[in-house]
């Protein structure tokens, strides 16, 4: 994880990135040559203690500026886990917007691929209980040694209380009835949605670290309680079998204790 001691040096000013990413095509070309000169350039030895690194300001946060995904086999089946390469100091945005998330999969192999996934800037005078969040999501092939993957990106974000609803659709074979008598079955598409996010009952931290306080050394163990479906909305349709089927979509999230 990154602290609020960064070993990275801080990025430059917004106008001064806004000038480099001008000379890429994409952001994630940008991202991808970043990581280039990274991995040409030999890490600087760290010859003070970590507790002597540069802390980052009131107005940053120590952020990863890159991971890589490394794919376990484990009892329960394969997990994928997230590992932070780097940390830097990134200045704390005023808006909720898409920031740049790289992802290298396969790491060292035929098979590596570099992917922005995407994710949420952490916007600093955020109102109390509301949240920069991922609502709406894209795909992106990965190549694999089996088989090809697809790896869910995120496209946009707002600004949304802890607990809310997000689009998910779902297809469903109708019947149609027209006036002339002829039938058509077509392809239904409904946003049925579903809740995400999730909800904290007060602080778990119990015991901070004195000379760190972004370091919890302590949690209680009370959970989260869940953020689930508060309103729905009913649809009806006839399908192929003509047969009346109906389905409820959510509208609304809470969070329940």
């Amino acid at each position: 994880m990154c602290r609020s001691r960064c070993g990275m040096a801080i990025r430059s000013s917004p106008e001064a990135r806004q000038q480099e990413y001008s000379k890429h095509s994409s952001m994630l070309e940008f991202l991808r040559s970043k990581k280039m000169r990274t991995h040409d350039s030999a890490a600087p030895e760290i010859s003070e203690p970590l507790t002597r690194l540069p802390s980052c300001g009131a107005n940053q946060m120590c952020e990863p500026t890159g991971m890589r995904v490394e794919r376990l086999l484990l009892f329960e089946g394969p997990r994928e886990v997230e590992v932070i390469e780097e940390c830097h100091c990134e200045v704390k945005l005023t808006q909720c917007i898409r920031v740049p998330a790289l992802r290298t999969y396969y790491l060292e192999t035929p098979y590596e691929t570099v992917i922005d996934v995407g994710g949420c800037s952490r916007s600093k005078g955020t109102p109390e209980g509301f949240s920069c969040v991922p609502t709406k999501f894209d795909s992106a092939l990965l190549e694999t040694p089996n088989k090809v993957d697809v790896v869910q990106t995120v496209s946009a974000c707002e600004l949304k209380e802890s607990c809310y609803r997000v689009p998910h659709v779902e297809y469903y074979y109708e019947t149609v009835q027209h006036a002339d008598g002829l039938k058509e079955e077509r392809l239904k598409e409904v946003d049925v949605g579903r809740c995400s996010g999730g909800c904290t009952t007060g602080n778990r931290c119990l015991l901070r670290s004195p000379s760190d306080l972004g370091n919890c050394l302590l949690w209680s163990d009370r959970e989260s309680s869940s953020c689930v479906p508060q309103g729905y909305e009913s649809h009806s349709f006839i399908n192929q079998h003509e047969q009346l089927r109906t389905f409820l979509s959510i509208t609304s999230c809470r969070c329940q204790n």
